[in-house]
């Protein structure tokens, strides 16, 4: 602990008397709901499994933060809302971030420092990653066995791509002219069961900028299908893309797989012309309603060279209102083995937006895209801990059922139940964590500590 003077400011006429505040407190926190995160890896097993999947190259006699504690301490850290490695200086006396890592809390030794997190980040190899990737997908499809048992009898896989903008010299960043940036294009899955709601992440995969969408998804898809089918033989697989991925090859995988898939396709003019009929149709209704109109119809399709059997081809014909707005023609197809009717086809298909959710909080609540490193596989290897600290986030979520945290987005559970004020004390029989008396999410932040493995005291 560093013995400098403390710094301080003086508020001299805020409120009635000079308020002075002092930064001299070395035994508080500001992430004292970080103990839910611990408890639930504990119950996981997670951060330990992918651990095992790296190998250490470092001389032994100059390690004195193992693999296993830089891993936790950076996906602890991106769970609590700290995503660069630079954090790790400051936090490294932190008592929550000192205590998630199973040290004392006022005189373990301190954090690794960030040159330290950066050379393991750079130390990991391709085959490490792959057996963290499998390892993470592996523990997830677990963790919901255990919860459902032979209950599940559907399972929906999402694929999506993403843009990761990229800044600087980094491995294999490309100009993508859809997105009008250089970037990554990050792969990322979900997996859905029966009918819940919720996509629960499996796997996320970061690939090069200049990719198409379906770029490695065979390999990817068929390793998660295979351990879906291990942790769930009798379910039924339904695998839904977007229109990126409708190419003879993705289809030709998912046939040969026997799983159920819609896959969107983009609007051709040999497409627009078998859905002409029904565009007409929706245009007389619109004249008719003078609001949305939308028709839905089937055609078997194939081409001369790269589909040479029939496929169904769901489509939507559509005339959009706006107000103050010109009405306008809308035409989507999707191609599909399914035997529903076309509209329920193509609004299943739909529901695909609410997966692209998970990427939303992935980017915009734990900063996968925070990927700036010069080596392609120092990125991928944070795209995982990414991956790991959103798990965790995903089992706080499931625990906090029936609760007002129970539809919270990552952002909104850290900010209420992890970034709490607090005080540790530590004697010779115990630690003793103080945190506020009164805050908003005290009942949902005890019912998650409960089923993470809390007992009432």
């Amino acid at each position: 602990m560093s013995d400098s003077t403390a710094q301080s400011v003086l508020f001299p006429a805020l409120v009635s008397k000079p308020v002075h505040v002092a930064f001299d407190e070395a035994a508080m926190s500001s992430d004292g709901g970080g103990l839910l995160l611990k408890a639930a890896d504990e119950r996981l097993g997670l951060t330990a499994i992918l651990a095992d999947c790296l190998r250490d190259a470092r001389q032994p006699g100059k390690v004195k933060h193992s693999l296993l504690e830089a891993l936790r301490q950076r996906v602890f850290g991106i769970a609590l809302g700290h995503p660069d490695a630079n954090d790790s200086d400051a936090l490294a006396n932190d008592p929550i971030h000192k205590l998630l890592l199973d040290r004392d809390p006022i005189e373990g030794l301190r954090l690794a420092s960030q040159p330290t997190i950066s050379r393991v980040e750079n130390g990991v190899g391709r085959a490490d990653l792959y057996r963290m990737g499998m390892a993470l997908s592996e523990t997830v499809l677990g963790r919901h066995k255990r919860r459902l048992g032979s209950r599940v009898k559907r399972i929906i896989i999402d694929f999506d791509p993403t843009e990761d903008p990229t800044y600087g010299q980094q491995e294999f960043s490309f100009f993508h002219g859809y997105y009008d940036t250089y970037c990554y294009l990050p792969l990322v899955g979900t997996v859905q069961f029966n009918r819940e709601k919720k996509q629960y992440l499996v796997c996320s995969v970061l690939r090069p900028g200049n990719a198409c969408a379906h770029k490695g998804f065979v390999g990817i898809a068929r390793r998660l299908i295979e351990q879906v089918r291990a942790a769930f033989p009798k379910a039924r697989i339904c695998v839904r893309l977007d229109g990126g991925f409708g190419a003879p090859i993705v289809l030709d995988f998912l046939e040969a797989q026997g799983v159920d898939y819609v896959v969107g396709l983009a609007n051709t003019k040999p497409l627009k012309r078998r859905a002409a009929k029904a565009m007409a149709e929706a245009r007389r209704g619109f004249k008719a309603t003078g609001a949305t109109e939308q028709v839905y119809g089937e055609t078997l399709y194939q081409t001369k060279t790269t589909w040479p059997e029939r496929r169904r081809v769901v489509f939507k014909a559509e005339v959009v209102v706006h107000p103050d707005r010109k009405p306008k023609n809308n035409m989507r197809f999707v191609v599909t083995n399914l035997k529903s009717s076309p509209k329920h086809v193509y609004r299943f298909y739909c529901q695909r937006g609410d997966a692209e959710n998970r990427i939303k909080e992935l980017k915009n609540g734990l900063a996968m895209d925070r990927t700036s490193c010069s080596r392609f596989l120092a990125n991928q290897f944070r795209v995982l801990m990414t991956a790991a600290a959103y798990v965790l986030m995903q089992e706080l979520q499931i625990q906090a059922r029936h609760t007002d945290s129970a539809d919270a987005q990552v952002a909104t559970l850290r900010n209420r139940l992890l970034k709490l004020a607090a005080r540790v004390e530590v004697s010779a029989r115990r630690i003793v964590v103080h945190l506020p008396r009164q805050f908003p999410g005290l009942p949902a932040w005890q019912r998650i500590a409960l089923g993470v493995g809390a007992q009432l005291n």
